[in-house]
């Protein structure tokens, strides 16, 4: 059902703005021309930025008209992410995840591209068409708090060939810089080069080496840097005790603050806290007294988030944050084929024959999707980094408020970093532990 629901979106889209042809967002998937040798203009070093937004303000879809679809779909994967991934403060950029793979959805057929878009909770057309704008606009903010790039390094090797138009439909849709060079340990130093400029240092690297038979590497890097609309005074500042599941409690500073967005749901309680300018915010949600994180993280669909950040209210809130500092990094390989994305990992059963092909006849298939994140909140506000990185081989074989809510964070709690406007879920993570 959501799925021809963004369908019907898309093809409104496509009949009010013909520059969406630059996508390749067509009704029968991306325009990908027969492969051939990479165009030769790419040979120039990578960028580490997106291009001109005056070029990626050709892509004029009306993104707000698909928001609440493309968002839920997001968020419902950011919440199968939180439920599939370990660790106790484990953090999640899923919008990063998603433009990476969103990347390689372009060059995905048959069995692969339905199990990828399955899992994704949206058509590669539709997340396309909504995040080329998005991009587009993040592009043409000058000194914004959210800072986006995105990345295609492929093979020299004139065995394999990488088709034009996969590289174009990147190009033009997501910002992709371009670059075909050997892949060796001078493509492997440029690509971490790019993931620490573009997350302004929070990410050092997002490879440790070069696999052997590596074709093409697509990465996404994220940075967020935002003070909070109205930061938190010394006098807001106070030590105090917080206790994880299963553990001893720790003392942490806690901030202090009354706020006026309320989130509540049966098992959730919760607030919204704003960052200057009020394009980002901060929403913590914290379980039922006596609920386990687990059980209260395979609860979270992207519906139930959805409704959650839909359905605020203007109630005051007296709150206490804990001041917190983490880094996650896993490779989510194993969890994207637990979540249904299979093929696209098989060195037989991967179809991306729209993204090229070898000469001798060799598959490509993703080998691995790596992905690191760090924040870091205080009294301040809020920095965090995300890098995301596909790995590509080839195979060998509002109302007055009644009361006063209360929602202290001294106990184990989600949290997410949104773009307000879309609700778009630029991280997710959970707090287990501090100090």
């Amino acid at each position: 059902m959501m799925k021809k629901r963004l369908l019907s979106l898309l093809l409104c889209a496509v009949m009010l703005t013909t520059p969406l042809a630059l996508c390749g967002c067509d009704g029968g998937g991306p325009a990908v021309p027969s492969a051939s040798p990479a165009p030769s203009a790419s040979t120039a070093p990578v960028q580490a930025q997106l291009p001109p937004a005056e070029m990626l303000a050709a892509v004029t879809t009306p993104y707000p008209a698909m928001a609440g679809d493309v968002s839920e779909a997001a968020l419902g994967f950011a919440a199968d992410l939180l439920r599939q991934t370990e660790g106790e403060n484990r953090l999640l950029s899923p919008v990063s995840i998603l433009c990476a793979l969103g990347m390689v959805l372009s060059g995905a057929k048959g069995e692969t591209r339905e199990q990828m878009e399955a899992v994704l909770g949206v058509s590669g057309e539709a997340l396309n068409a909504f995040l080329g704008p998005w991009l587009s606009a993040l592009a043409a903010e000058e000194d914004g708090a959210l800072h986006a790039a995105d990345g295609i390094w492929f093979t020299d090797d004139g065995d394999v060939h990488i088709s034009d138009g996969f590289l174009t439909l990147n190009r033009d849709c997501y910002g992709a810089a371009l670059e075909q060079c050997p892949m060796d340990t001078s493509a492997l130093a440029r690509i971490n080069d790019f993931v620490k400029q573009n997350t302004r240092g929070m990410i050092e690297k997002i490879l440790n080496d070069m696999p052997r038979d590596a074709v093409m590497i697509l990465v996404n890097a994220l940075a967020f840097d935002a003070d909070w609309e109205i930061p938190y005074r010394e006098d807001q500042l106070e030590t105090a005790f917080f206790t994880p599941e299963n553990g001893e409690a720790r003392v942490s500073v806690f901030l202090h603050s009354d706020e006026n967005v309320w989130l509540s749901d049966e098992n959730t309680v919760g607030f919204m806290k704003y960052y200057a300018g009020r394009r980002y915010a901060f929403a913590a949600l914290l379980p039922a007294e006596g609920l386990a994180m687990e059980d209260y993280a395979a609860s979270l669909t992207g519906e139930k988030l959805l409704k959650l950040l839909q359905g605020t209210a203007r109630e005051e809130v007296i709150t206490a944050t804990p001041k917190f500092e983490c880094d996650y990094d896993a490779a989510l390989g194993e969890t994207l084929q637990a979540m249904g994305m299979s093929d696209a990992f098989d060195e037989v059963l991967a179809d991306f024959s729209g993204l090229g092909y070898c000469d001798g006849g060799e598959n490509i298939y993703i080998s691995k999707v790596l992905h690191k994140t760090y924040l870091k909140l205080d009294e301040k506000g809020t920095k965090a980094g995300a890098a995301t990185a596909v790995i590509m081989e080839k195979a060998t074989a509002i109302r007055e408020p009644k009361e006063k809510h209360v929602v202290i964070l001294d106990r184990p709690f989600v949290y997410l970093l949104i773009d307000t406007e879309t609700n778009l879920p630029l991280f997710i993570g959970v707090v287990s532990d501090v100090g």
